[in-house]
């Protein structure tokens, strides 16, 4: 019987990425409780995307830095156009690579343990890059190390936004009621950002509860933006769900009495 059996588990993902998370809970027992922190939209205007499709024969290279990148992307791109047969492509996680791959696109480059900017940069293929254009397709805004270092290391980088992340009007009425029922056992989140809105969202508080509340998280630097923000609870998984659902798995296996 899974550790997880009448727990609940809120799941933070956009709703688009969270399907997967959610089935893999109600497939233990626990409880899944959906409160994405983040909204992807769409651009209001594409031109900018239609011109890269345009311009792709120019490039060298194309990161996509997340799933919604290369859904978002792609979705413009290849209605005008088929994708460059001998264009590489990089990306930093699997359900990025899954993502291309239902696109057709395979010829792809990966980091196989960590899934970050900093291990996309110590592959052999991103070291000798003086004079090769690169296109990095993102949402708004996001960490800029990929492009500097890249920029640093010679390469004629260009940013392609290709969705906006905004914070959703959520209630957040229905957490702070299952954490005065004692009833609110884990948080599940995957970025800095995600962390940041879900702070911003549950108020004074939901944030006086959740220093104390068990939360999981997938990379260091959310671990660390956690307990810069006060939690006390942080336990760092491996990446995607799967690691969040081992990490999961393997915290109530020692802690405390089932809901």
């Amino acid at each position: 019987m899974s550790n997880l059996v009448g727990r609940h588990i809120v799941v933070t993902r956009p709703l688009a990425q969270a399907a997967h998370l959610l089935q893999a809970l109600l497939e233990r027992g626990a409880v899944p409780v959906k409160f994405p922190v983040l909204a992807i939209h769409d651009l209001q205007d594409s031109s900018a995307i239609v011109d890269a499709a345009i311009r792709l024969d120019g490039f060298d290279l194309v990161i996509f830095v997340s799933p919604n990148a290369v859904e978002k992307a792609l979705d413009v791109i290849l209605k005008q156009r088929q994708w460059p047969s001998n264009l590489l492509v990089a990306t930093m996680g699997r359900s990025s690579e899954q993502a291309l791959a239902a696109r057709g696109i395979t010829r792809v480059i990966a980091p196989s343990l960590r899934f970050d900017s900093e291990a996309l940069l110590d592959l052999p293929e991103l070291q000798s890059i003086k004079g090769q254009r690169i296109l990095i397709c993102r949402g708004d805004g996001g960490r800029e190390l990929l492009g500097t270092t890249l920029k640093e290391r010679g390469a004629l980088v260009e940013f392609l936004t290709c969705y906006q992340r905004v914070q959703p009007s959520l209630d957040a009425a229905p957490l702070l009621s299952l954490w005065q029922e004692g009833k609110f056992d884990a948080v599940t989140l995957t970025s800095s950002e995600g962390l940041r809105n879900f702070c911003a969202m549950i108020g004074r508080l939901g944030m006086a509860w959740l220093k104390h509340t068990p939360t999981f998280v997938t990379h260091t630097r959310i671990a660390e933006f956690a307990r810069d923000e006060g939690l006390e609870s942080v336990v760092l998984t491996e990446p995607g769900d799967d690691g969040l659902l081992v990490g999961l798995e393997a915290y109530f296996a020692n802690h405390g009495t089932q809901h």
